[in-house]
C-alpha cells in the first residue's frame, strides 16, 4: 500500500477548479506534499460553496472543468509522484428536482428505478416535499401554482420551483379544481416548508432538509453511487479516498468492507469522531480517522490545568453560570430532538410503535414510546454502536448497558425502555432491524447538532475545548496520558490522518492556539474582558456569557493587518447566537435580538484597533509560540500529517464560512523567504513536510515517547532502531540548538520555540 507522507486539504469550488489545483502542484511539491486531499469533485447543486450537496455521483463537476480537467490534474500530480485522495459522499445526496435519480421518483414514484436508492418511507403514502411558502392550498389560491414544459417533460410549478409530474396526468383544463386534482395524482406532495420539522418522509442528513438518504446497503445502490469513482480508482486517477459521515450509514462495517474489496490496497480514511477514549472498531479495514481526535489531544496536553482553574472560577464569578458541559449538553439534546430533530423522534417513533406491534408481550403505545427513545438517546455519549452482527464487539455491548442503565432512572415507566434496548441489542424481527438501524443512525445526529452545534455555543468558559469531538469538561492533558494517546495511536491506527485544521472545525489551528494561551494568561484574559464590558459601548445590552465569548473570539482572529475584523467578528456572532438557540433562531430569527451583541462586536474590534491591550499581546505572543509546538507535534507524531489549505502560514479563522475564506496562494509561495511569525511557520511546515517525506520508512516504524522536561518544556523522541528524533518544544523560548539540528536554521534560532536533532 502506497501510504502519503503529508497531505494537503484543497477546498474546490468558489472559482478553485481543477486548472487552479494543477497550477499549485509546483508550490505544493516544494512544500514537501505527497499527496493533494481534494473535496467532493462530483456534480452538485447549483451554486454549492462546498461539494457535499450531490446532485450525480456519476458525473464529475463541469464548473470545476469535468473529467479531462480532472484527469489532466491527476495526470500531472502522478508525474511528481503526488497522490489524490477522493472525498466521496455516500450517505445522501441533494434532495433537489435537479437530482437526476430524484426527478426521475418524482415523475414515475415507486415504480422508478431508482425508488429503493433514497431512503424514503414509502408506507407513509406521498413523498413529501416541503418547498412551498405557504400550504399547497394557500398557493393554489394566491395563483401561484401553474403547469410548464420542461425539457424532460410537464412539471408543476410555484415561481422557480419545478417538480416533474406523472406522465399522462396533465388534463387539458388547468383550472384551480383540476390543478388541485393534478397535484392529489402525484407520488409527492408539495407543502410548506415549515413541514419539515415533524411531517418528512424521507431520511435526512442531520437536520438538512435539503440532503436526502441514500440506501447505500442495497448492492446495485452502492454500484451507481460508486461508479464514476471506481473508474477514477482503476485508472489511477484516485490513489486514497475519504468517507464522509460514516456513521449516518446503516451498516458502516458492510460498508467499509464492500469498499475495500472493490478498491483493493487504496488507503481508506473516514469522517469518524471518536470521544473520549473510543476506539475505531477493529473489524473496519481502513487506515483510521481523518484526525480529529489527535488535534483534541494536542489541545488538551498544551492546556495550562491551573490556569483553565482560575479561568474557570472568573467565568462563573462573572457570568453567574453553573453546572458543567455536560449538563449544558443534557438540555441541549433535550430541546434540539424537540425541535431540529422531532422528523427524525416521530421517525423512530413509528418504526418503534411498528415492533411493538409485532411483540406479544409488550403493550405500549406513542408516549410512553417517545419518552423512551428520548430516554435512550440524551444518554448516549458518543456518536453510534454497531450492533450489526452477533457477537457484539465488548466495548458497544459495555457502553450501551451504561446507556440503559442512565436511560431508566427517570421515566414514569421503564418497559418501553428495556423493550427498545433489547430491540437495539437484539433484534428478532424485521420490524426491529428496522429501528436498530435507524436509532444508530440518530445518534450521530443529536449529539452533533445538540453538541457542536448548540451547547458548545452557551458554554463559553474555554473555545479551545470547544471544539469537534472535544470534551469541554476535560480540557487537559498531562504529559503521561499523551504518551498513552500516542501508544495507542500507534496501535490502533498509526497510518491515520493527523490534523488541526479542517474545513468543518469551530476555530482554525492558530486561533485554537491563541484560546489555549488564555489558559496560560488567565489573568490577562480577564483584564481583556473587564476592560472590554466597561469601555465598549453597548455592553450592557450583551450577557456577560456573550461577551466573554466574544472576546475570545476576536482574540482568535486578530490580525493588525485586516480591515474586515468587524464585520467577521458580527458575522459570526450572529450565527453563534443561533446556533445557541437562547434568543434566536435560524429558522425564526429575532433580529431585534441580535442588533446590540453584532453591534458590540464591531465596536469591540474597532476598539482594538485603534488601541490594542497590552493583555492582547502577551496572549498572542503565547499563542504563536503554542502555534508551532502544535505544528511540531502533528508533523513528527504516530499519524500522516495533514495540512489545511493556507495553513502553512499564520491561521485564524473561525468555522465556516469563515475557514473557507479564497487563500493567497502567491503570498505563501513568497513566504518561506520572509521573516515574521508566518515566514517562520511556513519553513517548519516545509522543514517538517520534506522531513517526513525523505524518512518514511523512519517514521512508519519509530516508536513514540513523550514527556515533560520541564516546567514549559516538553520532548517527543521517535525511535527507530539505533536512530533516535528528538523534537524538543518550550513556550517560554527555546533552548539553544544542538550543533547539526534540523531545526532552527539561523534565521530562526533567536525566537523559535521547537527544536529538533538526531541522536
Amino acid at each position: 500500500m502506497r501510504l502519503p507522507s503529508t497531505t494537503y486539504r484543497i477546498q474546490l469550488r468558489a472559482g478553485v477548479t481543477f486548472e487552479t489545483v494543477e497550477g499549485l502542484l509546483p508550490y505544493l511539491d516544494d512544500l514537501g506534499v505527497s499527496d493533494l486531499y481534494l473535496s467532493p469533485i462530483f456534480r452538485a447543486g447549483t451554486g454549492s460553496t462546498h461539494g457535499y450537496d450531490v446532485i450525480d455521483p456519476t458525473e464529475i463537476e463541469p464548473e470545476l472543468g469535468g473529467r479531462e480537467s480532472f484527469a489532466r490534474l491527476a495526470r500531472a500530480a502522478r508525474e511528481r509522484g503526488m497522490g489524490v485522495i477522493l472525498d466521496i459522499v455516500p450517505n445522501h445526496t441533494a434532495f433537489s428536482p435537479e437530482n437526476p435519480w430524484l426527478r426521475e421518483v418524482l415523475r414515475h414514484g415507486r415504480e422508478s428505478r431508482y425508488a429503493r436508492h433514497f431512503d424514503i418511507d414509502w408506507s407513509k403514502g406521498r413523498l413529501i416535499l416541503p418547498f412551498l411558502a405557504a400550504p399547497f392550498e394557500t398557493r393554489l389560491a394566491e395563483g401561484a401554482i401553474a403547469v410548464a414544459e420542461a425539457a424532460d417533460g410537464p412539471v408543476l410549478t410555484d415561481g422557480p420551483l419545478e417538480i416533474p409530474l406523472r406522465p399522462g396526468s396533465v388534463p387539458d383544463d388547468l383550472d384551480p379544481p383540476a390543478l388541485r386534482k393534478l397535484h392529489a395524482s402525484q407520488p409527492w406532495r408539495l407543502a410548506d416548508w415549515r413541514l419539515e420539522r415533524d411531517g418528512i418522509t424521507h431520511r435526512r442528513f442531520f437536520n438538512i432538509t435539503g440532503l436526502i438518504g441514500m440506501r447505500i446497503e442495497e448492492p446495485e445502490v452502492f454500484e451507481d453511487m460508486h461508479r464514476l469513482t471506481f473508474d477514477l480508482v482503476d485508472e489511477g486517477f484516485v490513489t486514497a479516498l475519504r468517507v464522509d459521515h460514516v456513521d449516518g450509514l446503516a451498516d458502516p462495517t458492510g460498508y467499509l468492507r464492500r469498499l475495500r474489496e472493490r478498491v483493493g490496497d487504496r488507503p481508506i480514511w473516514v469522517e469518524k469522531i471518536l470521544v473520549g477514549d473510543e476506539d475505531l472498531p477493529e473489524e473496519w479495514p481502513v487506515e483510521g480517522t481523518t484526525g480529529y481526535e489527535a488535534a483534541r489531544a494536542i489541545a488538551q496536553v498544551l492546556t495550562d490545568d491551573e490556569g483553565l482553574v482560575r479561568l474557570d472560577s472568573a467565568w462563573r464569578q462573572t457570568t453567574g453560570r453553573t453546572g458543567s458541559f455536560m449538563q449544558t449538553l443534557r438540555q441541549a439534546k433535550g430541546e434540539v430532538l424537540r425541535n431540529e430533530l422531532a422528523a427524525e423522534l416521530h421517525q423512530l417513533i413509528g418504526l418503534a410503535q411498528r415492533a411493538a406491534d409485532r411483540a406479544p408481550h409488550v403493550e405500549v403505545g406513542p408516549e410512553f414510546l417517545r419518552e423512551a427513545i428520548g430516554a435512550l438517546l440524551v444518554a448516549f455519549p458518543r456518536y453510534r454502536t454497531y450492533f450489526d452482527k452477533d457477537p457484539a464487539r465488548e466495548e458497544d455491548a459495555s457502553l450501551w448497558e451504561a446507556v440503559v442503565a442512565e436511560a431508566v432512572e427517570r421515566p414514569r415507566s421503564d418497559a418501553a425502555i428495556r423493550f427498545l434496548a433489547e430491540v437495539v441489542r437484539n433484534p428478532k424481527t424485521k420490524e426491529e432491524v428496522a429501528f436498530r438501524a435507524r436509532f444508530q443512525q440518530v445518534t450521530g445526529a443529536l449529539l452533533a447538532k445538540a453538541h457542536e452545534d448548540t451547547a458548545s455555543f452557551r458554554y463559553n468558559r474555554y473555545l479551545a475545548a470547544n471544539e469537534v469531538g472535544a470534551e469541554p469538561d476535560h480540557a487537559t492533558l498531562d504529559a503521561g496520558g499523551f504518551d498513552w494517546r500516542l501508544q495507542k495511536r500507534l496501535r490502533v491506527q498509526p497510518a491515520g490522518l493527523t490534523l488541526t485544521s479542517s474545513h468543518d472545525t469551530k476555530r482554525s489551528e492558530d486561533a485554537r492556539m491563541r484560546l489555549v494561551a488564555i489558559s496560560h494568561f488567565p489573568e490577562d484574559f480577564v483584564t481583556l474582558y473587564r476592560d472590554a464590558s466597561s469601555r465598549v459601548p453597548g455592553a450592557s445590552d450583551v450577557s456577560a456569557n456573550f461577551r466573554w465569548y466574544l472576546c475570545q473570539s476576536l482574540l482568535a482572529i486578530w490580525d493588525e493587518a485586516s480591515t474586515d475584523l468587524g464585520d467577521r467578528l458580527a458575522d459570526h456572532a450572529e450565527k453563534a447566537l443561533r446556533e445557541a438557540k437562547r434568543i434566536t433562531f435560524w429558522t425564526d430569527p429575532v433580529e431585534e435580538a441580535e442588533t446590540p451583541a453584532l453591534d458590540w462586536a464591531r465596536a469591540l474590534a474597532a476598539d482594538w484597533g485603534r488601541h490594542l491591550p497590552t493583555a492582547a499581546t502577551s496572549i498572542m505572543e503565547r499563542g504563536r509560540a503554542l502555534s508551532e509546538i502544535q505544528l511540531a507535534l502533528k508533523m513528527t507524531m504516530p499519524g500522516i500529517p495533514d495540512i489545511y489549505q493556507g495553513a502553512e502560514a499564520g491561521h485564524h479563522f473561525l468555522t465556516d464560512p469563515d475557514n473557507r475564506r479564497p487563500v493567497d496562494f502567491d503570498r505563501l509561495a513568497r513566504l518561506a523567504g520572509e521573516d515574521g511569525a508566518d515566514g517562520r511557520k511556513a519553513r517548519l511546515t516545509r522543514k517538517l513536510a520534506w522531513l517526513r517525506r525523505d524518512e518514511a520508512e523512519f517514521f512508519a516504524k519509530a516508536e513514540a515517547h513523550f514527556e515533560r522536561a520541564a516546567e514549559m518544556r516538553w520532548t517527543m523522541r521517535r525511535v527507530a532502531g539505533d536512530r533516535t528524533l528528538v523534537v524538543t518544544m518550550d513556550v517560554s523560548g527555546a533552548a539553544p540548538p544542538d550543533d547539526g539540528a534540523i531545526w532552527p536554521g539561523e534565521q530562526d534560532r533567536s525566537e523559535s520555540s521547537v527544536s529538533m536533532h538526531w541522536e
